[in-house]
């Protein structure tokens, strides 16, 4: 699983830290869409999907939830919980976000523009093709 936490710039200044992220520098891919998860109820999953091409990178810019990831043999779960760092996810990985702490703020960079045909939605689906 190619997964991987990613640290990002931070600057550190008196009134107020800085962290930024630059598509094909700090993470592997050039940024075409972001956007972003909040106000998720108590017990509530975000994604259950997988991408065929697309690639993202996670932030957790407040509050903090899991990643879970799953390449149909191994699952492996990644706590975001700092603005300083995000997860890496490339493609066809299945993918869920849960333990959503309260006011938690997940940003989203993803490689490609939305296509519903990249999706994988059906957990079997995605066994079978072999991601």
């Amino acid at each position: 699983m190619d997964a991987r936490i990613i640290d990002l710039p931070k600057i550190l200044d008196r009134r107020g830290n800085l962290t930024f992220i630059e598509g094909e520098n700090h993470i592997p891919f050039k940024i075409k869409r972001s956007y972003w998860i909040y106000d998720v109820p108590g017990g509530e999953t975000r994604g259950g999907h997988a991408f065929k091409q697309q690639q993202e990178f996670i932030v957790a810019l407040s509050g903090s939830f899991d990643v879970v990831l799953d390449d149909g043999i191994e699952k492996q779960v990644f706590s975001l919980n700092r603005s300083f760092y995000g997860l890496y996810v490339p493609a066809g990985l299945w993918r869920s976000m849960e333990n959503f702490s309260t006011n938690a703020l997940a940003m989203v960079l993803a490689s490609s523009e939305y296509d519903e045909q990249d999706y994988i939605r059906n957990y079997d689906e995605f066994i079978q093709s072999g991601k």
